[in-house]
């Protein structure tokens, strides 16, 4: 499975969440709302996720070999570093849905 694009969308604010990031695969699967969260090592993705009726987040879709999530942390993460450097870059202000509380790592 190749990576085939992947588009940034930088968040504004004062949260811990950074962007919101859209990835293609294979020009014929997209995954979107993976986001950029800067937490207390540093940033790192967390996959798109759904709230349960107890009130826990799961994973809609995610990456089921460790190897497969280091690519796909390491190529967002790049293409987020790029999004940074483009004065070009849009921010996208925040609103209560983009708010996370206790985001981390798989």
């Amino acid at each position: 499975m190749e990576i085939t694009d992947i588009r940034v969308r930088r968040v504004g604010g004062d949260g811990k969440l950074r962007a919101y990031v859209t990835v293609t695969f294979d020009s014929a699967f997209v995954v979107h709302n993976i986001k950029v969260i800067h937490g207390r090592n540093g940033v790192f993705i967390a996959m798109p996720s759904r709230r349960t009726k107890t009130g826990e987040y799961k994973d809609v879709a995610h990456p089921i070999h460790s190897d497969f999530r280091t690519l796909l942390q390491d190529r967002v993460l790049e293409a987020y570093e790029k999004a940074l450097e483009d004065p070009d870059s849009r921010l996208h202000e925040p609103d209560d849905e983009d708010l996370i509380e206790g985001a981390h790592p798989h």
